[in-house]
């Protein structure tokens, strides 16, 4: 088994996933097996690392340790069964009143040991190999996810969904991020993808691998990375940059204060300057939750094909009965919809990763 490494919307139908994912502790839990106080069976189940994992069933206390995970959770209805989980678990807001355990990093064994988990839920890209064995050691069940693309992100969350006892709710979100991805991949069919840098940190540069489910979603999103390497998060070197000349540079916004975000900022530094796609303004930023291998990523991914590819997303012209009957549409439907969305908090929230990006 492999060590663990350490390390806005606009259209309809993403309207739609938003307010699916917003609202999921209305719906879904509802519907989620009730809690029983008898003693618990329990069930063996492996994890995508590798480890079988003894699971008590049912899941009735859940502790995070990624903010990606979180919010799967959320997603899935069973926020009221979520006892504990990290300090950057910000999203959606109610996550913060969460009973803290520390960074994702170090957590702290004795305040999760409190919480009495069933279960503890883990990232290998984000969390130690260290801490899964610690928590062994204490009689802590844990279970790891490792996805390395936008496929299986969508996979993690459907067995992460059956492993809590609520398939339904699995099925229905990964049902609409399947729906959402396929009308995407519609509007982008005669779209050339375009060449990008994605920038995770500028000094030193450092960038993401192709097997990383970030450049997956770049993909998706009518984009490739120039960036070819088998590393995680390579540092690349901004002569071969320039070289290259990418089309577009791409940030994320949980970087926007330790990374220029503006081609203003970036254009005062010498260095780079070089790059056309700076002294073009081609650039964009996009959502947080492109780093978070968890539902809203399919935001993520059509906000950046929007920037890319604007064209593709052109309303086109109507007229006749089409027209008229959009515009009698009663406008609190939109507003109704507009109700339920739970944008992503801009500022900085990134975990001390050594510098490096981490993937949440």
């Amino acid at each position: 088994m492999k060590g663990f490494s350490g390390p806005l919307l606009r259209s309809a139908g993403f309207v739609a996933i938003a307010a699916l994912l917003s609202c999921a502790g209305l719906t879904r839990a509802q519907s989620a097996p009730p809690i029983s106080s008898a003693s618990p069976a329990f069930r063996e189940v492996t994890d995508e690392t590798g480890r079988a994992v003894r699971v008590p069933q049912p899941v009735n206390r859940i502790v995070s340790l990624a903010p990606s995970l979180t919010e799967t959770v959320y997603a899935l209805g069973l926020q009221d069964r979520l006892v504990g989980d990290t300090d950057y678990c910000d999203y959606p807001a109610d996550a913060q009143k969460k009973t803290k355990v520390g960074g994702g990093i170090s957590p702290s064994l004795e305040q999760i040991a409190a919480l009495h988990p069933d279960i503890v839920l883990v990232t290998k890209g984000f969390n130690r190999l260290e801490t899964v064995h610690a928590l062994d050691k204490l009689g802590i069940s844990s279970y790891a996810t490792d996805p390395h693309t936008v496929n299986d992100i969508i996979t993690s969350l459907k067995k992460l969904a059956d492993l809590l006892g609520v398939p339904e709710a699995g099925a229905t979100v990964s049902t609409e991020m399947e729906h959402q991805l396929t009308i995407l991949q519609q509007r982008l069919a005669s779209s050339p993808a375009k060449r990008v840098l994605f920038v995770v940190w500028h000094q030193p540069l450092i960038s993401v691998g192709k097997d990383t489910f970030i450049a997956d979603a770049l993909r998706r999103a009518g984009a490739i990375s120039i960036v070819n390497s088998e590393q995680n998060w390579p540092q690349v070197n901004l002569e071969e940059v320039a070289r290259i000349q990418p089309d577009f540079l791409v940030f994320a916004a949980s970087h926007s204060e330790a990374v220029p975000s503006t081609v203003e900022a970036l254009s005062a530094l010498p260095a780079w300057s070089i790059l056309d796609a700076v002294n073009n303004r081609r650039y964009a930023v996009i959502s947080d939750a492109v780093n978070r291998p968890a539902p809203r990523i399919v935001v993520a991914i059509e906000d950046l094909a929007r920037q890319l590819h604007p064209d593709a997303f052109a309303e086109k012209p109507e007229s006749g009965k089409g027209k008229i009957e959009k515009e009698i549409t009663p406008r609190n439907q939109a507003s109704l919809a507009q109700s339920f969305l739970l944008l992503p908090d801009l500022r900085k929230d990134t975990a001390d990763c050594g510098g490096r990006a981490c993937a949440r």
